[in-house]
This record gives structure tokens, sequence and C-alpha cells, in this order.
């Protein structure tokens, strides 16, 4: 924040001028009777001598205040104040010396002067400190906001970063079962289509929040794979309206979901699997499949689901909703 712009300077200038009154409001007071004691012919002279009076404060007081603001750093008031202390002693002099060469006959020295220079230099130095515990202020909550983005993007590359050998095993798992088929047309294809959604996955280091759309057409490359693999038993039903799919989630938000769905079910002829990811009334999304459980528990680690849970809290400060009735699973997705 520069204080000291064109615009704050003008607005710097106006406050002294409106100091330097409440400064020499006393004078102002007493010129009506003071002019009245002085001959006719030298009341001009006067009136000189007493807009010098405001023009010195009101240009010592804008001075004063640049310095503290700009040259001063110091934190200790007592330090800032014998700083601004010196510089007062010698406007001081400098303005009882110019008022005599004025006018010798009157006084430039008296206690009401000194008490006029002390409490400018007490107002300034105020002025300079609190501005500059301002300033350390917010130095230390910027600095403290830097830390807490950089612990957030720490934590979300952690979280991301569990998501690709889970994906990567089971990719291979597929390609390798393609290969021992030796059906080169569907492998060159699966091989393709692996290669777009892994490109997806190593560049969502460099993003946070992607749109659905973009997170839809990684679902399109990843379906073509998981088709492949379980042949006719295994389908997705997406139902996006176009017009929705602008909003924005976390980049890989449906794989963990989908991926979920192959590892915790049986997929074979009795028990075919449909993926349904389509919108609700509340603009969620939601990904839905039923519930064929495996006979003996899959060896996973259970952090796929509290993963995306703390991407979504990191990145868009909203919850995702898991529902299970015991034959439907489904995942709410809330969108920005």
């Amino acid at each position: 924040m520069n204080i000291l712009d064109k615009h704050s300077t003008s607005k710097l200038l106006l406050f002294s001028l409106i100091t330097a009154i409440f400064i020499i409001y006393p004078n102002i007071t007493w010129l009506p009777w003071e002019l009245s004691l002085v001959e006719e012919t030298k009341r001009t002279h006067y009136l000189l001598l007493f807009g010098f009076r405001y023009a010195f404060y009101t240009a010592f007081i804008l001075l004063l205040i640049k310095i503290n603001l700009q040259k001063i750093k110091t934190l200790s008031f007592q330090k800032r104040f014998g700083y601004n202390a010196l510089i007062s002693i010698g406007a001081y002099a400098i303005y009882g010396g110019t008022a005599f060469l004025i006018d010798a006959k009157v006084r430039h020295f008296g206690s009401l002067v000194l008490f006029q220079f002390l409490i400018v230099c007490i107002l300034d130095s105020l002025i300079g400190y609190i501005y500059l515990l301002f300033i350390e202020q917010r130095k230390k909550e910027q600095e403290i906001e830097q830390l807490k983005i950089e612990n957030l993007q720490s934590r979300y590359d952690a979280l991301t970063n569990q998501i690709n050998p889970h994906f990567f095993f089971n990719s291979l798992n597929g390609l390798t079962s393609l290969i021992r088929k030796k059906n080169d047309g569907i492998t060159l294809t699966y091989v393709n289509k692996l290669s777009d959604v892994f490109r997806y996955i190593l560049q969502s280091d460099k993003k946070g929040l992607v749109t659905l759309e973009e997170e839809l057409e990684f679902v399109n490359s990843f379906r073509y794979m998981m088709e492949v693999r379980f042949a006719n038993k295994l389908e997705y039903n997406i139902d996006v309206d176009p017009k929705i799919q602008s909003t924005k989630l976390p980049v890989l938000s449906i794989l963990p979901l989908l991926d979920n769905i192959v590892v915790h079910n049986m997929i074979d002829s009795d028990h075919k699997m449909t993926v349904s990811i389509y919108l609700n009334d509340n603009k969620e999304l939601v990904v839905s499949n039923p519930i064929y459980p495996k006979l003996s528990l899959p060896a996973t680690n259970g952090t796929g689901l509290k993963n995306l849970e703390n991407r979504f809290s990191l990145l868009m400060n909203k919850q995702i909703r898991v529902e299970n009735n015991g034959s439907i699973f489904s995942v709410y997705l809330p969108l920005k």
C-alpha cells in the first residue's frame, strides 16, 4: 500500500491544512482583538505574519507526516518521538528566526508557540507509529495467508498423488488381459485411451478446479477402457445437461468413484453393473451404482472417498454426501 501516491498526498495536504487550523486556533480567536490594537497601516503586515504562521504550520505538519511515514522505520515510539523532537526544534528555530525578520516586535518564541510545536510533534509521531504498526500487521497477515495457501497446496498435492498408483495398477491389469487375447485393434485403441487418461492425470497437479466438461471428457476415455475390460457387463449412463458443464469441481473428482465401483463390486454375467452419472435438482453431480459386494473384502486402504472429501473441503469449502441404502450406493458432488 503506497500511502504517498499522488491521490493520498492530496489527502495528507488537506489533513495538514485542517490540522494547522486547530493548532493555531487560539491565534485565530485572538486575531480580531489583536488587530484592534494594531495601527491601521500595519494591519496588512500583521495579517501577512499570521498567514505565514498558518502556512508554516501546514508545511511543517505535512513534512513531518511524510518523514514519519516514509523515513522513520523504528517500532519504538520513544525513538520516533526523539527524532521528531529534534526535527521540531529545528523547525521551531527556523520559524522563530523567519518571523523575527518579518516583525522584530512580535513575540515569536513564546510558550504558546512552543506548545503548538510540541502538539505537532506528538501528533505526527502517533500517526507514524500507528501507520507502521498497521503495515507490520498487514505483513504478518499476508505471511500467514501465504503459509495457509502453501499448506493447502501441499496437502492437495499429497491427496492427488495417492490417486495415481491405484489407478495405474488397475489399468495395467486391463492392458495385460487384452494383450493375452491378442486383439491388436482393441488393444491399440485401449492404449490410446489409456494415454489420454494418463495425460489428464499427469497434468492434474497443475490444476485445482476444472470444468465439469473436462471431467466428463476424461470419463469417456476411462469409460472405453472399463467397457473393454468387462465386455458387456459394465456400462455407463451419463445424463448431464451441456448448459451446466461450465460449472467447476476439483480435478479427478470422478475417477476415484468409478475406480471404487470396480474394486468393491462383483461385475460378471450375473451382476451386470450400470453406473449412472447425472445432475439432481440441487445441481449436484451424482455418481450412483447398484451394490454387488464381493465375497472377500478388497485389498484397499480405504482412502479414496476420504481423499475426495478433503479435496472438496480444501478447494471449494464444500462437503460431498454419500448415501448407501443397501442396494444403491450414491455420491453427491457439489459444483461451483
